[in-house]
């Protein structure tokens, strides 16, 4: 028994509370070890006794908890192997029905008897067209019990709310119930860490109320009052961080590298032969402007695929080298970064060859730095680099390694951003005597919401149209149930090649030694999925058969970096007709004579990275199409996210979609970060006014007290919200 003198306070350990049983159990499968961790591991969602989960919604290989009632129970002996198998059916109230397994364990029929109400929790799975849970854990309602007696049953599980709390098998979420109310009994909150002033102006409840609240509701009211509070508190915790971040940056000591009159910026312009969008002069205006300051320039370009932001990062490379400094631009691929390298230098043209026969004398030199380079090649670019003779260094992480010395780092350009850790980014600002400019490229466009959160301490700039002479790209799934389709798309790849085009052939692995290592075993009872199709397995299919006698290249991550660059280069040159490739081809790969895409087992990838993906085409004179080969069934939500992809080329409503279905803390990291410093409450999506005030006050309160010494339960707030792998994360200058 817990001695109800004791006061609990967020730092005791649950062992203390608990016991050393129950606290290991938390321990070993939650990974839960104090009260706090445990009050703040809030309910998923809530099951309202008499308003029962409707079973006629649930999927395939979801983890449900439901409140249900059995309808019959079978015990019948096993047909392939000695035993027997009980079988009950259970149904909500809605007119669906679910079965649920129990292999030799016919006693606990006497439990299970026609009528009785309980909580079952277990993996939904199909047998021959039947859903079921397969040995579901379950916990029963007391047996014959009125309405009232009923009621007292479900008290345990917080009342007529019944919280349903992430859970693990041997952990189950009315266990978790149980363990928050022991530990509920004895909890003292800590002191309120919000501002009086910011709790009377946003109308939120203190902090203790929210907490007991959110896993034992009164009502309904009480349970949206407790979620807004501690949703603010997770917005507020992160817009501080990124406004004190932001305020830190813009103090920090940089050099100002102005833009010049008459030096190699002017003259790359005079050459261009077309004239900038009115978003790349207008972004190029930003940029010069952040350059020209003495303090380091901190700004995220978006823009979708081909809106033309290499040639605004070039522009701004140029003007550092006007100042006398260096640009380094990191690319997460070789095959990306030599991509970059071949681009800018045929845009730069002369500019870009100093010291060469051809070049211009008052230009600069360009030079690549990736692992791949041969030892005398590493060393003769090293001290181009060294020696500041090469003013743009385009390279991988390999710029990163020690070794790689500037002369003088003025300007990082990090492209598609998302790829690179922040202690790489941090490997490379180190180079430099003082912190560099930064400019942070991605052409995934990014929701308001998201970039307020995840990039809130950039300053961003948009490039929202496509330049001169792209043309549109169609887009349309090709589904299972119309195979005729298919055998029309690999047609279509013939006849564009026939018209002097040339196409792409996307899969989602590279070949059948991966097979294992991507795919989930299947539960119990339930299909197994086919692996997705490989590089090495298509290729040779498509050589003998619908694309006999058209000249086809291979591409994927594993290949040797100069057989990487010798089939791009032949693929580039109109020496192949078809592409078959992985995802190495999703960012950077220009290509304008490419107008047809065709994406194998298009379901397995996401909806930005589908996006991606089709921007390679389209690129020149010529449409573009895109079609979307899948073996998911009309209705099923990968269907349905295939159906929207092809609906729109609308980059910013596919990432609305793409976040809606992610777990939003892998939108912000999770995976990067520490355990407990993923959103728990908070989406991007929904609460994007919450986090919009939240801005407003953080920026306020920062304002007045930029390092909140005036507020040291909200600074010791923010830490524990905000832990310090996370607060790193967040740092993406």
């Amino acid at each position: 028994m817990t001695d109800t003198k004791t006061v609990t306070t967020t730092d005791t350990p649950l062992e203390k509370v608990l016991g050393a049983a129950k606290a290991k159990a938390l321990a070993t499968h939650l990974d839960l070890h104090t009260a706090g961790d445990l009050i703040y591991h809030f309910p998923r969602r809530y099951d309202e006794r008499g308003e029962h989960t409707d079973m006629r919604k649930l999927e395939v290989g979801e983890q449900v908890t439901l409140l249900a009632q059995v309808k019959s129970t079978t015990v019948r002996p096993m047909r392939q192997r000695r035993g027997n198998m009980l079988e009950i059916t259970i149904g909500d109230g809605s007119g669906a029905t679910l079965t649920c397994t129990f292999f030799n364990q016919a006693w606990r029929e006497r439990e299970l008897r026609t009528g009785r109400w309980g909580l079952f929790a277990g993996k939904v799975t199909d047998f021959r067209g039947k859903r079921q849970l397969n040995g579901p854990a379950y916990q029963l309602l007391k047996a014959d019990a009125t309405q009232d007696e009923a009621a007292e049953e479900i008290e345990e599980f917080a009342g007529a709310l019944i919280p349903v709390y992430p859970a693990a098998a041997a952990v189950p979420t009315w266990t978790i119930a149980r363990y928050v109310r022991e530990v509920l009994e004895t909890f003292q909150p800590p002191d309120d860490p919000l501002p009086g002033t910011v709790r009377a102006s946003r109308n939120l409840i203190g902090i203790g109320k929210a907490l007991r609240e959110i896993h034992r509701p009164s009502s309904d009211k009480d349970l949206q009052l407790a979620r807004y509070r501690l949703k603010w508190d997770e917005a507020f915790a992160v817009q501080l961080t990124l406004v004190q971040r932001k305020a830190r940056a813009a103090a920090a000591p940089g050099r100002s590298r102005p833009r010049t009159e008459a030096g190699l910026l002017a003259a790359f312009d005079a050459a261009l032969p077309y004239e900038l969008t009115e978003g790349q002069a207008r972004v190029g205006e930003e940029i010069a402007a952040d350059l020209a300051r003495a303090h380091p320039m901190h700004r995220l370009l978006q823009g979708e695929v081909g809106s033309g932001k290499t040639l605004v990062a070039v522009r701004a490379m140029l003007q550092i080298v006007d100042a006398g400094g260096q640009a380094a631009l990191l690319a997460p691929t070789e095959v990306l970064a030599t991509q970059h390298h071949r681009s800018i230098s045929a845009q730069l043209g002369a500019l870009g060859r100093a010291g060469e026969l051809d070049g211009d004398p008052n230009g600069t030199q360009l030079t690549l730095v990736t692992g791949s380079l041969g030892a005398a090649a590493r060393r003769a670019a090293l001290a181009k680099v060294a020696d500041g003779t090469a003013g743009i260094v385009v390279g991988t992480h390999a710029l990163l390694y020690e070794g790689v010395d500037f002369h003088d780092l003025g300007l990082v350009v990090v492209d598609e951003q998302h790829r690179f850790g922040v202690e790489q980014r941090d490997a490379l600002r180190a180079k430099a005597a003082q912190p560099p400019h930064v400019l942070v490229m991605t052409a995934t466009p990014i929701p308001r919401t998201v970039a307020m959160t995840v990039y809130g301490d950039l300053e961003t700039s948009t490039l929202s149209q496509l330049p001169r002479g792209r043309s549109p790209i169609a887009s349309h799934v090709v589904p299972p149930e119309r195979p005729a389709f298919l055998d029309r798309a690999w047609r279509r790849v013939r006849e564009e090649v026939q018209a002097g085009h040339q196409a792409y052939v996307v899969c989602p692995r590279i070949g059948s030694s991966e097979a294992e290592e991507d795919e989930e075993p299947p539960s119990d009872n339930e299909p197994a999925r086919r692996p997705p199709l490989a590089v090495m397995e298509v290729a040779p299919i498509l050589e003998e058969g619908p694309l006999h006698g058209l000249r086809l290249g291979i591409l994927h991550g594993k290949l040797p970096a100069e057989e990487k660059d010798a089939v791009m280069r032949r693929f580039a040159a109109g020496d192949l007709d078809v592409l078959i490739a992985t995802t190495v081809i999703e960012v950077g790969v220009d290509v304008p004579n490419s107008t047809v895409m065709i994406i194998m087992d298009a379901d397995r990838f996401g909806v930005s990275q589908l996006h991606q993906l089709r921007g390679r085409v389209g690129r020149g004179s010529a449409p573009g199409i895109c079609l979307l080969v899948t073996e998911a069934a009309e209705g099923t939500p990968a269907r349905e996210r295939l159906d929207a992809v092809a609906s729109t080329t609308d980059g910013f409503r596919l990432a609305e979609l793409d976040l809606e279905q992610r777990r939003e803390g892998d939108v912000l990291g999770a995976s990067q970060s520490g355990k407990h410093s993923h959103l728990r409450l908070l989406s991007l999506l929904r609460d994007s006014k919450l986090i919009t005030d939240a801005r407003a006050e953080a920026q306020e309160l920062v304002a007045e007290d930029p390092t909140l010494a005036k507020h040291p339960a909200l600074l010791a707030s923010v830490a524990a919200l905000v832990d310090e792998e996370r607060a790193e994360y967040l740092e993406k200058g």
